[in-house]
């Protein structure tokens, strides 16, 4: 296989269900592979993410996972899905990276034993990334204060000096001459308002997590098949 084919992108295999991929792939197609990578490549290397909490570690135990996965393809069998195999090979790679490096690693099926306070310290950033929690609630409160101003004018006041200001509903019904009930309501509906904004911008946002752009793709794909013709070309003849 010519090293200078590694990047081609395989438009005419990419039609082919993973099953048919698998099959090709199997016989030594390096282009199969190399599709089969391209489909799966953003969700293992976020799964590799997941555990071993670096991009780095991710790329490396994911290009670890393709060589493993490519050398026993053929022992593959469509009684499971293809991503689901490939899944299991990415995960013990990166379970067992974090063995190796002596780290405490906890069974993925387990369920968590800790109260919910020591859940909430799991969730507390490093004191010495103080500056960074800092930055994100600045980024945080930004966020907020968008949202906040994109209220429509007969709800925005009373969010604000009810929320923000911590105003009894006396006050603010005094203060904008408007009856109690109504400043119920129109908080009631701001506070709804800005919690469906705020959760479009969460999901969005959650969707760009751990970003797997067409560079990393294309690298990931590079280095496997460079290794690969590298490791076939040393084999015995």
């Amino acid at each position: 296989m010519n090293p200078a084919d590694t990047v081609l992108r395989a438009p005419d295999l990419a039609p082919l269900a993973d099953c048919d991929l698998a099959v090709r792939a199997a016989t030594g197609d390096g282009r199969a592979f190399e599709a089969i990578m391209r489909r799966h490549n953003r969700m293992l290397f976020r799964t590799a993410r997941s555990i071993l909490k670096s991009d780095v570690e991710a790329e490396d135990a994911l290009q670890e996972s393709y060589l493993r996965a490519w050398r026993a393809i053929d022992g593959f069998r469509a009684e499971s899905k293809l991503s689901t195999w490939l899944s299991r090979i990415v995960i013990n790679e990166s379970l067992g990276r974090l063995r190796r490096q002596g780290a405490q690693v906890i069974p993925l099926d387990g369920t968590a034993d800790a109260n919910a306070a020591d859940l909430e310290d799991t969730m507390e950033d490093d004191p010495a990334l103080q500056p960074d929690r800092l930055a994100l609630r600045a980024e945080i409160r930004a966020l907020i204060e968008t949202r906040i101003d994109r209220l429509p004018d007969a709800f925005r006041t009373v969010f604000i000096l009810r929320a923000i200001e911590e105003c009894s509903v006396e006050d603010v019904a005094a203060a904008l001459n408007l009856p109690e009930a109504t400043v119920r309501t129109k908080f009631f509906r701001a506070r709804g308002l800005l919690r469906e904004g705020l959760s479009r911008d969460i999901d969005l946002a959650i969707g760009d997590a751990y970003s797997f752009d067409g560079a990393r793709c294309d690298r990931i794909v590079a280095s496997v098949m460079r290794k690969a013709d590298t490791a076939h070309d040393q084999q015995p003849r």
